[in-house]
């Protein structure tokens, strides 16, 4: 009965201490932005990136309006207001499974975009009002593309569920569960990177959906195991003031 009791115990404290690393691993999330500034990202990715305190649309126009804050001061991250000089913002670290939660900001007719390990984006894009769901527009799967293929060089996008953009000017969410691709002891892939869920304002627009490679205007045009996170920077204006990481 005593021996019994020994290892119930020892197996109870055995599931508290999992259980409580468990949970450890789950909330080692990281704001990117929480610092406000720029350590958590390549510093050859941030040129044209600023910090401010507050910023607004500027109705009917692709423009946002901002004053730049002084580094620590401010909270928001926008893009620099010179369409196509703003770098691709890349984070410093890499992930592999990941959970990233963005709140962002964006004008009307403005258009950027979220790559999981550099590679695989999910757009961002004033989809507000589109009554077909695109892989171009906010939430899809973008497409990749290959000039060799005449007919159709864009090809494996993959439109969300349903338009859950908001108007321009409010803020908005993408929450995206990734797992990244798996290879075996050779480097050959054996699974593609699979977008498990991805919520745009709280509504599921994508689950269990396979991104077969890289997609069009990547940082890289490879696959490995691992990456950074990056905004597209030079398309259009986006504030970001939530830039959640939890490696899974």
């Amino acid at each position: 009965m005593l021996r019994n009791l020994r290892k119930t115990t020892l197996l109870s404290l055995t599931i508290l201490s999992f259980g409580s690393n468990l949970c450890q691993a789950e909330s080692e999330s990281t704001d990117l932005l929480a610092a406000g500034n720029f350590a958590a990202f390549q510093e050859n990715s941030i040129r044209g990136w600023v910090y401010t305190s507050k910023v607004n649309a500027v109705d009917g126009r692709q423009a946002l309006t901002f004053e730049p804050a002084g580094d620590g001061k401010g909270s928001i991250l926008v893009n620099g207001k010179e369409k196509n000089n703003t770098a691709y913002l890349l984070s410093k670290d890499d992930f592999q499974d990941v959970r990233v939660k963005l709140e962002f900001l964006i004008p009307k007719g403005s258009n950027s975009g979220i790559y999981l390990m550099g590679r695989y984006e999910i757009q961002i894009f004033d989809s507000y009002g589109a009554k077909q769901p695109a892989s171009s527009g906010l939430g899809g799967l973008y497409q990749r593309w290959d000039p060799e293929r005449k007919d159709k060089p864009g090809f494996d996008g993959v439109a969300p569920r349903l338009n859950a953009s908001k108007a321009p000017g409010q803020w908005q969410t993408l929450d995206i569960t990734f797992r990244a691709p798996r290879f075996n002891e050779d480097g050959a892939k054996t699974q593609n990177a699979l977008f498990e869920k991805v919520f745009v304002n709280g509504q599921l627009v994508h689950e269990n959906q396979e991104a077969s490679g890289p997609t069009r205007a990547a940082k890289f045009n490879d696959e490995k195991a691992s990456g950074p996170v990056m905004v597209q920077g030079d398309h259009g204006p986006i504030a970001i003031r939530k830039f959640l990481v939890t490696p899974l």
